[in-house]
C-alpha cells in the first residue's frame, strides 16, 4: 500500500489531515526516535527531540506538496531538528551517558548464544555510535533504515556518489576498530 492510500484524509491539494496524525506517528516514530539516538546518544533525551520533530511535523503537515515522499519529508525535518539541536549551546554543555544501548532481543537463541549476539550487538552498536556524526548518519539510515543511497542523497542533500563515499570509509573504520577489539 502506498503512503497517499495509507493516510486517507487527503485534501484536493494533495496535503495529509490532522486526522491522519496518529498514523504517521505510529508508522514512524520508532524510526525517527532511533534516528534521533545516533545523533544524542541518550535515550530519554531521544525521546523528547522525537516529540518535538513530530510537533514540527504536525504544524508543517499543511506545507506538505508529495514533491518527496512523506517518510523522506519526515526524516528531513528529523535530521535538521537533530543537526540543529547537536549544533545548540545546551547540547554541547549537556553530558550524556554512552552507556545506553538499544538492544534487539531474539526469540529462537539459547541462553549463551543471546548473551554472545547480545555483547556483539552492543559493540557494534558503540562502533557505529563513535563514527563521526557524517558516517554514522549513512550508516544508520542505509543499514537500519534500508534506505537506498539515492533517498539518503536526497536527505542529506549531498550527492549520491558522497553518499556511497561515506558508506564505504565508514564501513573501512568500522572494521578497522572492530578488528582492534577482536585481538585485544
Amino acid at each position: 500500500m502506498g503512503e497517499s492510500e495509507a493516510y486517507s484524509h487527503m485534501s484536493s491539494e494533495g496535503n495529509i489531515h490532522t486526522d491522519d496524525f496518529t498514523a504517521i506517528v505510529t508508522d514512524y516514530g520508532q524510526s525517527i526516535q532511533q534516528l534521533v539516538y545516533t545523533y544524542v546518544k541518550d535515550q530519554a533525551l531521544a525521546e523528547d527531540l522525537t516529540q518535538e520533530i513530530f510537533i514540527k511535523v504536525f504544524k508543517k503537515l499543511d506545507s506538505f506538496k508529495q514533491e518527496s515522499t512523506l517518510k523522506t519529508w519526515i526524516y528531513r525535518i528529523a535530521i535538521n531538528h537533530c543537526k540543529d539541536y547537536v549544533r545548540s549551546w545546551h547540547y554541547r554543555q549537556f553530558i550524556y551517558d554512552n552507556d545506553t544501548v538499544m538492544h534487539a532481543r531474539s526469540k529462537d537463541k539459547s541462553i549463551d548464544d543471546k548473551i554472545v549476539a547480545r555483547s556483539e550487538e552492543e559493540c557494534l552498536v558503540h562502533s557505529v555510535l563513535g563514527l563521526p556524526a557524517k558516517y554514522r548518519e549513512a550508516v544508520y539510515l542505509y543499514y537500519y533504515e534500508e534506505l537506498t543511497s539515492k533517498e539518503i542523497s536526497t536527505l542529506m542533500n549531498v550527492r549520491e556518489n558522497t553518499v556511497k563515499t561515506r558508506l564505504r570509509r565508514a564501513r573501512k573504520m568500522l572494521k578497522e576498530k572492530l578488528g582492534k577489539e577482536e585481538t585485544t
